[in-house]
């Protein structure tokens, strides 16, 4: 029985046998106070009792001149909202075919907020929206006003 016990001996790898079980410590450096003492802020300064200049940006440049040209910005400026013929014909082309702005909305992938938009012309014409119903009832959209 001892010669299988010195066969078993003899198979321990000792590959990992030298490992370096030190320990290490990592540190952070400290934070140092900036210009040698100085406090880092204007308002650090005056609780110590220093005194302190500050400087006054004037205007602050460029995006003052940019606020007031939009100020004096007259003309009216709004998106294009679906037309009048655009409207009818959508809802003409929907009660034809007898369906609800929900089924509309669902046979083209949008949701049924966005069928009621374009039926009263509040929605923004989107090109993508607009094929997909002529597709679905058969209208012509495109080119209307």
């Amino acid at each position: 029985g001892s010669t299988l016990h010195k066969r078993r001996e003899q198979q321990v790898p000792t590959a990992n046998m030298d490992q370096d079980w030190n320990q290490v410590v990592l540190t952070k450096k400290r934070p140092s106070g900036g210009m040698n003492g100085a406090p880092k802020s204007a308002d650090a300064a005056r609780r110590m009792g220093m005194s302190v200049a500050t400087v006054k940006k004037q205007g602050a440049g460029y995006n003052a001149q940019k606020m007031g040209k939009l100020e004096n910005e007259t003309e009216e400026l709004s998106h294009k909202k679906v037309g009048g013929e655009v409207k009818k014909a959508i809802m003409q082309g929907r009660l034809a075919k007898k369906m609800t702005q929900a089924q509309v909305a669902q046979m083209i992938n949008e949701k049924p907020q966005i069928i009621q938009e374009y039926e009263s012309g509040k929605a923004m014409p989107n090109q993508q929206i607009l094929s997909k119903l002529e597709r679905i009832l058969g209208v012509k959209l495109r080119g209307l006003k």
